[in-house]
C-alpha cells in the first residue's frame, strides 16, 4: 500500500503544482488582458485626437482656399493679362501643406497692406499737389486780373 500511496502523493502534488501554475496563467492573462485593454484606450485617444485635428485642418484649408478664390476674383477682375492669373494659379497648385499656403497668404495680405498703405500715401500726396496747383492757378489768375486792371487804368 505504500506504494500506492506514494503515487496518490505524486499525484496530488502534480496537481496542486498545476492548480499554481493555472492560478499563475490567470493572473498573467488578467494583466495581460488589462494591458491589452490600457493600449486600446490609448490607441482610440489617439485616433479621436489624430481625427480632430484632421477635421481642423480640413477647415483651415477650406477656409483658406475661400480666401484664395476671393483674392483670385479680385484679381481677375483687376488682372487683364491673362498670363498672370495663370502663374498665380499654377503657383497655387503647388502648394502642398496647410503651413506653405498660410505663409503666402500671410505674405499676400502683407503686401496688400503695403500696397494700400502706398495708395494712400500717394492719394494723399495727389491732394496736396492739387491743391498747391490750384491755389497756384489762382494766384496766377489774381496776378493776371492785376495786371490787366493796372494795364487798362494806364491807357
Amino acid at each position: 500500500m505504500s506504494e500506492s500511496t506514494s503515487l496518490t502523493q505524486q499525484w496530488l502534488a502534480e496537481i496542486q503544482a498545476l492548480k499554481r501554475q493555472l492560478a499563475e496563467q490567470k493572473v498573467d492573462l488578467a494583466a495581460a488582458w488589462e494591458s491589452a485593454e490600457k493600449w486600446r484606450k490609448l490607441y482610440n485617444t489617439e485616433a479621436e485626437q489624430r481625427r480632430t485635428d484632421a477635421h481642423l485642418f480640413q477647415q483651415t484649408i477650406a477656409s483658406l482656399k475661400a480666401n484664395i478664390h476671393k483674392l483670385q476674383g479680385i484679381e481677375a477682375a483687376t488682372l487683364a493679362d491673362g498670363k498672370a492669373i495663370e502663374a498665380i494659379q499654377a503657383e497655387i497648385t503647388q502648394i502642398q501643406a496647410v503651413e506653405e499656403l498660410q505663409t503666402k497668404l500671410i505674405a499676400a495680405i502683407k503686401e496688400r497692406d503695403r500696397l494700400l498703405q502706398a495708395l494712400k500715401i500717394e492719394q494723399e500726396s495727389h491732394a496736396q499737389t492739387r491743391k498747391s496747383l490750384t491755389t497756384a492757378l489762382g494766384d496766377a489768375i489774381d496776378s493776371l486780373a492785376r495786371e490787366r486792371s493796372a494795364a487798362e487804368q494806364d491807357r
